[in-house]
């Protein structure tokens, strides 16, 4: 389904075809239940409103025009969905974000402690910088590596959240990503930045607690 044009996916659903369909859904559902945690308060609801969104898609397939990617306007639909049940339910943001910062993410994506101060050796300079992973792939393989990458990305303030879901694991194109949130180049890069940057520190607290239980 991923290597589908768009057209031939459009023609295959306004055909009513199961399977067309189906894989759609298989494709997309991680990334929209995700999405919708951002902005909902239980996995229960962020199902219900990932429901409505494919009931919308159903009912809607036949006026999409193909002005943006089709994946793009199945997220579009999500989004809208999910503030909209958010707001109505009074919870707009999770607590997680509220204690992290407001909706938008607008706070440092490293902790200041990171940097020398001014009474440093080279003031503004890394005082603790990044560790260098040497196979990432392998240190990322374990269950419990996973499980705190998902809970950090959980935590994101829910725009920040979007990017990142998008970019990184749905494998949107920035471009694709923009005219679903409807945000500008220079604001999509900053909020992929600090949602990287939080879940990399993340998981580099992880990695360095295990080094430690395991000397």
């Amino acid at each position: 389904m991923t290597n589908r044009p768009d057209a031939e996916v459009v023609a295959a659903l306004r055909a009513g075809d199961a399977d067309a369909f189906t894989e759609l859904v298989t494709e997309l559902n991680p990334a929209l239940t995700r999405l919708a945690l951002a902005h909902v308060s239980s996995p229960s609801v962020a199902e219900e409103v990932v429901g409505d969104t494919w009931i919308a898609v159903i009912e809607g397939i036949d006026r999409f025009e193909g002005r943006s990617a089709l994946r793009t306007w199945i997220i579009q639909i999500l989004l809208n969905k999910a503030r909209t049940r958010g707001k109505r339910d009074a919870r707009t943001l999770p607590f997680s974000s509220l204690r992290r910062g407001d909706a938008n993410g607008d706070e440092l994506a490293v902790d200041a402690d990171r940097f020398q101060g001014t009474d440093g050796a080279y003031p503004g300079h890394w005082a603790r910088p990044p560790v260098a992973w040497s196979s990432p792939e392998e240190r990322l393989a374990s269950d419990e590596a996973r499980d705190v990458m998902l809970q950090a990305i959980a935590d994101l303030p829910p725009r920040q959240q979007e990017v990142l879901v998008m970019r990184d694991i749905q494998g949107l194109s920035s471009e694709d990503a923009r005219n679903a949130l409807d945000l500008e180049e220079t604001n999509q890069r900053v909020l992929l930045h600090r949602a990287r940057s939080k879940v990399r520190a993340a998981l580099e607290k992880h990695f360095d607690e295990a080094g430690s239980r395991g000397r």
